[in-house]
């Protein structure tokens, strides 16, 4: 019972942190788009990114990382191939995530260098991540 408590506690963080993943680009892509000389926008744009990566994204991954690597030893699934191949995609989404930090901090020092497209495109690399993700935990394949 308690294996399928830490479980729930993984898929609700995961939900959490994919929110976040998925809406921060977003909030770039019409950061980024801002016409110059529009200071108050953009003020709100940084506490928005702030307050998402600081009070939302940071905790949620967090705890999926927690709940994962609990589950993970509770299964002895560590040894599977999918489950391998699964933590190489969890650790490229957590380094998408450091990045994302990086630019809510370039924004915040008002020292963005690209344009909405760029993160347009960003937008999608987590959408990726998590399709991967998902196939390997639910079908489980032999690899």
């Amino acid at each position: 019972m308690l294996y399928d408590w830490i479980k729930a506690g993984h898929v609700i963080s995961l939900i959490a942190w994919m929110a976040g993943m998925l809406y921060l680009p977003r909030l770039f892509v019409y950061h980024a788009s801002l016409p110059p000389g529009s200071e108050a926008q953009s003020a709100t744009f940084k506490v928005m990114e702030r307050r998402l990566l600081k009070a939302i994204m940071n905790p949620a991954m967090i705890a999926t990382w927690v709940f994962g690597l609990t589950l993970a030893g509770m299964s002895g699934f560590y040894a599977s191939v999918w489950l391998q191949a699964k933590f190489v995609l969890v650790l490229a989404m957590s380094g998408i995530h450091g990045w994302l930090a990086r630019i809510v901090k370039d924004f915040a020092a008002d020292r963005n260098t690209r344009g909405h497209k760029f993160y347009r495109v960003l937008n999608e690399v987590p959408t990726l991540l998590m399709i991967g993700i998902v196939i390997l935990a639910i079908v489980k394949p032999g690899l």
